[in-house]
């Protein structure tokens, strides 16, 4: 846990120039739109302080004499420059949002596509639910620093810079008095963006954990149910959502107190002014006009102050944000192509193991100087006690991971000077637990190919037995398929995985169990079928139940990671070893099931 709060908890600076610098590399396609945004900024930011100037000569100037006319054209001149401000806002708010949203859908895609690209490695150390954060919530918080932190900030500063001018240009002592509550101000925004940058820390990583737990059992809900452990589960959720909501509160007591202040120094301010002011206007040094005028300008100074301090916050979300997004985008947890890899054409399937030694962790070695050799066309299984590493060869021999010793050879090449792509084409999988994707029975078997039409579709679904369960469906191919294949029994989603893999006609085809969570009746079929996808591919059969693979040219016995006994299954039984005390195991549960 401690570590995960580490990862979680990454804050750095509430500005980092480096971060920020490789941020603004997602704005620089749609720079236009940010020039266009500044520019309206800068505009739209002078017509809130010309307000009070204009109210300032309509007091002095015409009220005062009497001048209905000029006190008319006053009057439309200010309406006149808040229809015109409601306009240049428009278009400001749509530019922004369009850059924001632009902006989040590359950073999105990258995401997506760097995540493709990752070995299992890092999924194997990496919850799922922190990986969802990062594309979701932490992309997210994004948005609000494209679409108004960034531009818009420019709004904020323009608008005081505007009043200043205009303050000045008026009053110099008034603006003084006026501004001299500032350094409470400073000091009341440095301590309130310190104590909030603390509870911010808490509030992102217990939202991890939220997000965290809340993917794990909801795709585990089936094993909570069944132990009936849902008011335990509820318990513990309840427990890290108190947590999240105490985060919460905290942060938002520091806001509670800070906007409060700022509206007390800004009734300060104005209770300074009509002191001050109000006594020149007496002595006739200042015009009720600049009175009047001052106050709306400090009503107009403090609230770009408050949005500041919102801008802050954004910016420290998006810092803390961006960091950990890209932390995700700067892992080089990959499968690394060669430089200059060796193009595979007209493979034959001929697969060698010389002196290959794994270990996932690079200290507990799970594969143990392995050789073997499985020539084109032929039929191989592999059996032993679990955990002895038999889905582990697959996992290498389709370059999941790489070996730390020794090479795997496909057809004599070294398959780490191949693409990985490229040798991926020729190999298929069916595992045991089958997954299926959102979408059609049709785009499940072949995966989206255009290459794979439906009449191929078809032939495999046929020749796998599948075509007729899925002929009964009330859309067929064009049937619906729900998240994880739930609409569809286990042994349906596996004929359809047997379909997926004989469409893309590999010229090696890998089994992991794909038998072992069928009903007798579905495995008979399946075997049927296992007995036409096997023409002329090079198989690689993974089996508990050593009854389906009797027939294979060659079974290799693992166990505890070594290579114990290489032959057919006769050739195994005589040597009466490894092998033969696993079948005389599975005979004697098969006899007492019988006689059951």
């Amino acid at each position: 846990m401690a570590d995960n709060k580490q990862d979680d908890e990454i804050l750095g600076k509430a500005y980092d120039s480096k971060l920020m610098k490789r941020l603004l590399t997602y704005i620089k396609p749609y720079k236009k739109y940010v020039i266009i945004a500044i520019l309206l900024n800068i505009f739209v930011a002078s017509l809130g302080p010309l307000r009070p100037y204009l109210t300032k000569v309509a007091i002095d100037d015409y009220i005062v004499n009497a001048n209905y006319h000029g006190l008319m054209i006053i009057a439309l001149l200010l309406f006149g420059s808040l229809i015109l401000q409601a306009v240049v806002q428009y278009f400001l708010t749509y530019y922004t949002q369009y850059l924001g949203q632009r902006t989040l859908y590359d950073i999105r895609t990258q995401i997506f596509e760097h995540t493709q690209k990752l070995a299992l490695k890092y999924f194997d150390r990496t919850p799922i639910g922190r990986i969802v954060t990062r594309t979701t919530n932490d992309v997210e918080s994004l948005s609000e620093l494209f679409s108004s932190g960034i531009v818009m900030v420019f709004s904020d500063v323009f608008i005081i810079i505007w009043i200043l001018v205009f303050m000045f240009s008026m009053d110099i002592p008034l603006s003084l008095v006026t501004l001299s509550v500032l350094p409470v101000l400073i000091y009341g925004t440095f301590l309130f963006r310190k104590k909030v940058r603390e509870t911010y820390r808490d509030v992102r990583f217990h939202l991890a954990r939220l997000n965290s737990y809340m993917q794990e059992h909801v795709t585990g809900m089936s094993v909570v149910q069944i132990f009936r452990k849902e008011k335990d589960e509820l318990n513990k959720f309840s427990s890290i959502n108190a947590d999240h909501r105490e985060a919460n509160i905290k942060s938002i007591f520091y806001y509670a107190l800070f906007f409060p202040g700022v509206e007390l120094l800004s009734s300060i301010a104005i209770a300074l002014i009509i002191w001050y002011g109000g006594g020149e206007v007496v002595q006739k040094s200042v015009g009720i006009g600049d009175l009047f005028a001052f106050i709306q300008f400090t009503e107009m100074f403090f609230r770009p102050i408050r949005d500041l301090s919102e801008k802050y916050n954004i910016m420290q979300t998006s810092m803390a944000s961006s960091e950990r997004i890209f932390k995700l985008l700067d892992n080089d947890t990959f499968i690394k192509n060669p430089e200059n890899p060796i193009k595979l054409n007209g493979v034959k399937g001929d697969i060698q193991f010389k002196d290959v030694w794994f270990a996932y962790d690079d200290e507990n070695f799970v594969l143990k100087n392995i050789n073997f050799n499985i020539n084109p066309g032929e039929t191989v299984a592999i059996v032993g006690h679990t955990g002895a590493g038999k889905s582990t060869l697959i996992n290498i021999l389709t370059r999941f991971y790489d070996i730390n010793k020794g090479s795997v050879l496909l057809d004599g090449i070294d398959i780490r000077k191949v693409d990985k792509r490229d040798l991926r084409k020729y190999i298929s999988i069916v595992l045991q637990d089958v997954f299926l994707f959102s979408g059609t029975v049709e785009s499940n078997i072949n995966m989206d190919n255009d290459e794979i039409g439906l009449e191929k579709i078809i032939k495999a679904a046929k020749t796998v037995g599948a075509d007729k369960f899925i002929s009964n469906l009330p859309n067929q191919y064009k049937e619906e398929v729900k998240e994880r294949g739930a609409t569809l029994s286990v042994g349906q989603k596996q004929l359809i995985s047997f379909a997926r893999a004989l469409a893309y006609d590999p010229k090696i085809l890998i089994l992991d169990e794909a038998t072992s969570s069928i009903d007798t009746e579905t495995e008979q079929l399946i075997q049927s079928a296992i007995e036409k996808l096997l023409v002329g591919r090079t198989a690689i059969v993974i089996a508990h139940r050593l009854s389906t693979i009797q027939n294979a040219d060659k079974i290799i016995v693992l166990h505890k990671g070594e290579i114990r006994e290489i032959g057919n299954h006769q050739e195994l039984l005589a040597k009466r070893g490894i092998y033969y005390k696993l079948y005389q195991l599975q005979y004697k549960d098969q006899e007492l099931r019988k006689s059951n």
